[in-house]
């Protein structure tokens, strides 16, 4: 008798296991994540004239190899990013997408704007 107790515990306990790890999501994923080419364009400034950068979005989150970056990417596409201290914001949409940033070089304000297009 104590040994179908026990059995029906430990069915019952795996069972409830079971289900709450079925229950768990999958690793997030951003439907903007992959590879992005971004060149950014200086409007105003000494800042260098532009510069193209190769992004990648994982889970929302902006990274580059071997450089500064850090931000993120909403669900609907709206991007908020720190590159070597500049700041930029936009929108992206589909395989593309643009915004402005502002930063600075030796202690002067610049900014400009930005498009990106998925690789």
């Amino acid at each position: 008798m104590r040994l179908d107790r026990i059995r029906t515990g430990f069915v019952s306990t795996f069972v409830v296991a079971a289900a709450a790890v079925a229950s768990v999501p999958a690793v997030a994923q951003s439907p903007y994540d992959g590879l992005w080419s971004v060149t950014i364009v200086t409007k105003t400034g000494s800042c260098e004239p532009s510069a193209r950068y190769p992004l990648t979005v994982a889970d929302g989150k902006v990274s580059a190899a071997g450089a500064d970056v850090s931000g993120s990417v909403g669900r609907e596409g709206n991007v908020r990013v720190s590159i070597s201290g500049a700041h930029a914001n936009g929108q992206l949409s589909g395989n593309s997408g643009s915004g402005k940033w502002n930063g600075a070089s030796g202690g002067i304000a610049c900014s400009g704007r930005w498009e990106a297009s998925r690789q």
